[in-house]
């Protein structure tokens, strides 16, 4: 057996790629277009990581998936997750469970899907603003 995709149904495909693309530093792999059926999917990869990809689902003119949270969550090991948060918030995006631990952190995309972020090879030391950070939200 081997793991090859997880689908996530996106309501804007710039948004979201922005998000995975330029936020979480995921890379295009492929994209395929089906005018007839009227969508487009698009397979990110994390650099390095010949595992699983996401594919993400825009269904053209589709607007208002909800909640995202019945999907559970996708997660990622990162190199620094302190960097990355400050990243991230620098982008606008709301950390909803911050690095407190210097080992876990989650976000959510632009559809409302919860991304774990995890720290590669152990904990960070606790840094400021992390370790005091109250959580924002659901996550």
């Amino acid at each position: 057996m081997q793991f090859l995709h997880t689908m996530v149904r996106v309501s804007d495909i710039d948004e979201s790629l922005k998000f995975y693309c330029d936020g979480l530093g995921l890379k295009e792999t492929r994209r395929h277009e089906n005018e007839k059926a009227r969508y487009t999917l698009v397979f990110l990869g994390a650099p390095g990581d010949d595992g699983g990809e996401i594919e993400l689902t825009y269904n053209w003119g589709e607007r208002g998936y909800s909640g995202g949270r019945n999907f559970g969550h996708l997660a990622y090991r990162v190199e620094n997750i302190y960097d990355l948060c400050r990243h991230l918030m620098d982008m606008g995006v709301v950390i909803n469970r911050p690095p407190r631990d210097g080992h876990m952190a989650f976000v959510r995309s632009p559809d409302g899907i919860s991304i774990e972020l995890l720290q590669k090879d152990g904990p960070l030391p606790q840094q400021e603003p992390w370790a005091s950070m109250a959580n924002t939200g659901e996550w």
